[in-house]
């Protein structure tokens, strides 16, 4: 098969691990390159509009009613913390020593069709794995190529934590979903989303993930649809939700009731803490621009006062130099707490579902076992099915068990990491306003000093 922006020639030596950076789950430097035909779309540093968030007096009151996640979550302060030990860059004594796979999504072009107007993003792929044809690989792909990779990982998988994927509009009152925002917010999203997938152990080869990596556009599209109709998985859809209605799991072991338990705790604490710290972003936007207008009318007032000019232009610069500390608050916030806040909300959701997907596999063989309880006739029939459903609901709890681990692993290092760089960026923030306005208090005793000097002379 071939594939596009292939490049031929011998297998690369062993890579170097990939740049670190920010939050992002970087597989690889960004490689500045474009696609004849289609209009490139600027990207812009500029934080996303964030929800509008309802005003709830019982927000914090979850929080000093359990405290099951305490001791999940406790911060090491003798942790070292470094912006390159995020996501990608987890080692598990199960995992290869170097990285053999880099991934990287960049390069969002707007395309305008008679039908539609759509975005896709270039998916740059370097490896020295030997089932793969070549050492590099550059594709385009657009958002419903990564629901398809998504939806075909649980499929293959479905009691294993398939990372998330950005919501379709994950911006309310955002009105134009092509702004440059939107998009930078997404391509950051997705990047994380194939580099977690080539971090896991299981999900990297899988076949679908390498065809979604490698595969020409036209070749993608018949791969699509040899899978199964609609119909087909909704058919599944269905009978899952079934089974879910039909009551809990006779025999659910206790390990996975606890997970279960876990799980409804952590949503419960991921969904308030994200409600608040979007709504502390949104307050700081607030401050921030009333700041802005704050400083130049000392600065106006100081033409009329000529006996306090100086005071009040020594304000009007404190005020400034106070706006760009609390900006540079603010990107942190958006940049370094906000995703992961966010991310795990969505992996709250997905780890509810792979807990009920468990469930429904064991419901299946506690429904033959009942049945074969009560029927004569066939027990060589149900015996065999009943053996084929046991090993069935034993390779989903192992899996289900391994993942729940490496899962738990990498959320407590991401959040010890985003919370680590919070508490870094209030901490520089408050250090530079302390430091502007103690300057200005000095420079004010230092002129009322000399003052009164002038004074005292005769």
């Amino acid at each position: 098969m071939e594939a596009e922006g292939r490049v031929p020639g011998p297998p690369p030596p062993p890579p170097l691990p990939p740049a670190g950076g920010g939050s992002g789950a970087g597989a690889g430097a960004e490689l500045p390159a474009s696609t004849p035909g289609a209009a490139r779309v600027p990207l812009l540093g500029a934080p996303a509009e964030v929800l509008e968030l309802d005003d709830e007096e019982d927000d914090l009151e979850v929080f000093s009613k359990d405290t099951s996640l305490a001791e999940a979550n406790s911060f090491s302060p003798s942790m070292t913390i470094s912006p390159s030990s995020m996501i990608n860059q987890y080692k598990f004594e199960d995992e290869p020593e170097l990285k053999d796979l880099f991934i990287t999504v960049d390069d969002p072009e707007s395309h305008i069709t008679a039908i539609e107007t759509f975005i896709t993003y270039r998916v740059i792929t370097k490896t020295s794995r030997g089932e793969f044809d070549s050492c590099e690989y550059e594709v385009r792909r657009r958002y419903q190529d990564f629901l398809w990779l998504k939806s075909k990982l649980e499929e293959a998988h479905p009691t294993l934590i398939i990372p998330p994927l950005p919501e379709k509009f994950i911006m309310k009152g955002m009105v134009e979903r092509f702004s440059d925002e939107f998009i930078e917010t997404r391509r950051k999203a997705l990047h994380k989303f194939l580099n977690r997938i080539a971090d896991h152990p299981t999900l990297t080869f899988n076949e679908d993930f390498k065809i979604f990596l490698t595969a020409q556009a036209w070749e993608l599209s018949s791969h699509k649809k040899q899978g199964p109709g609609l119909l087909s998985r909704m058919g599944q859809t269905v009978r899952a939700v079934a089974s879910s209605v039909r009551g809990g799991v006779k025999n659910r072991p206790e390990m996975f009731t606890e997970m279960n338990d876990y799980m409804e705790t952590f949503s419960q604490k991921i969904n308030v803490l994200d409600k608040i710290a979007h709504r502390i972003y949104k307050e700081e936007r607030e401050y921030f621009n009333e700041m802005k207008e704050y400083g130049p009318i000392h600065t106006l007032w100081s033409a009329s006062e000529e006996d306090i000019a100086d005071s009040l232009k020594g304000i009007a610069s404190c005020i400034d130099k106070c706006c760009k500390a609390t900006e540079k608050r603010m990107a942190g916030l958006s940049e370094n707490l906000l995703p992961i806040l966010h991310e795990y909300v969505l992996y709250s959701e997905i780890l509810m579902g792979v807990l009920k997907r468990r469930d429904h596999i064991q419901s299946e063989l506690d429904s033959k076992i009942d049945a074969l309880s009560n029927k004569k006739a066939d027990k060589d029939l149900f015996s065999e099915e009943i053996g084929k459903l046991e090993d069935k609901v034993e390779c989903a709890n192992n899996a289900l068990k391994a993942d729940w681990d490496r899962w738990k692993q990498n959320m407590q290092c991401d959040m010890r990491l985003a919370f680590g760089n919070m508490a870094d960026n209030n901490l520089h923030y408050y250090e530079e306003c302390l430091a502007t306005w103690e300057s200005f208090l000095a420079s004010q005793t230092v002129d009322r000093h000399g003052e009164e000097d002038s004074e005292d002379r005769p």
